[in-house]
């Protein structure tokens, strides 16, 4: 699938701010099944924008934009091609043993019901069988709902809720997942949607657990299904904290005020003479 993607983060301020530090990690790399064919990162603000990998591979950008700011907006616009993988991932970067994927955070930490959940899977024949059990299960019981939840929601608060939006989702099936000692970790990205909705309030989220003689497997258990040529990869992590799209702080000023306008739409492909 050709998917394109236009991705504002707009700052609007109460009061003028002196100045803004920010971390984006809003550019997608080439691996097996991804290849991007145009892409790029705006600042409304006059500022250099520096580029580097993380610790993870991911492809990040830095700024510092001086004030006084009334107004920042982060604009994000490009094309990928993805195939559909069976949600198996190739040729990305890995810096570090997937038993690095093993450690806990507070995001992730899994509590009694969620290391009781995911105990009942453990008698599935083999780890795929495993893993599409507890998504389905996953599914099943957890509700999409923006509401109850928010940023530094743990999976164990939203366990109990039995609610949350896609990071939520995936931070409990990355718990349950390493309860159970497979590696597991966060992703970052687009999703396009197959019942024709292209205007989104944030990007998505999903999980890739390290399945023995196969490698890193791909699940989006927000809607229950492996990672298809729907999902664009963006960025990886322990948590939504380490892979989050955008991170900063600001200087001065008050009233800060967050939107963010996401279209993820099936990009037309140019005929060849």
């Amino acid at each position: 699938m050709r998917i394109r993607i236009l991705h504002d983060t707009i700052y609007r301020y109460d009061r003028p701010v002196s100045g803004v530090i920010q971390t984006l990690r809003l550019t997608p790399r080439n691996h097996d099944g991804q290849y991007i064919t145009s892409w790029r990162v705006d600042i409304s603000a006059d500022c250099p924008l520096s580029c580097h990998i993380d610790a993870f591979g991911n492809k990040t950008h830095t700024f510092t934009a001086d004030g006084p700011l009334e107004e920042l907006v982060v604009h994000v616009e490009g094309v990928a091609e993805v195939e559909d993988t069976n949600g198996v991932v190739k040729g990305t970067i890995e810096r570090f043993p997937p038993s690095l994927f093993l450690r806990e955070t507070n995001l992730t930490e899994a509590d009694d019901a969620i290391r009781r959940f995911a105990a009942d899977f453990s008698n599935s024949d083999g780890h795929l069988a495993l893993l599409h059990n507890m998504l389905n299960a996953l599914h099943r019981e957890i509700i999409f709902d923006p509401d109850p939840t928010h940023t530094a929601t743990t999976a164990a608060e939203a366990f109990a809720l039995k609610r949350g939006v896609c990071q939520d989702i995936s931070h409990i099936f990355i718990a349950a997942a390493r309860s159970l000692g497979m590696p597991a970790r966060y992703v970052s990205g687009y999703f396009h949607r197959a019942d024709g909705v292209v205007e989104q309030e944030a990007g998505h989220a999903w999980a890739e657990i390290f399945v023995p003689d196969l490698g890193w497997v791909a699940f989006d258990p927000t809607n229950g299904i492996s990672a298809t040529d729907a999902h664009l990869r963006v960025a990886v992590g322990l948590d939504y904290l380490s892979a989050a799209p955008v991170r900063g702080t600001r200087y001065g000023g008050s009233g800060e005020n967050l939107t963010v306008e996401v279209r993820v739409d099936q990009a037309m492909r140019q005929s060849q003479n």
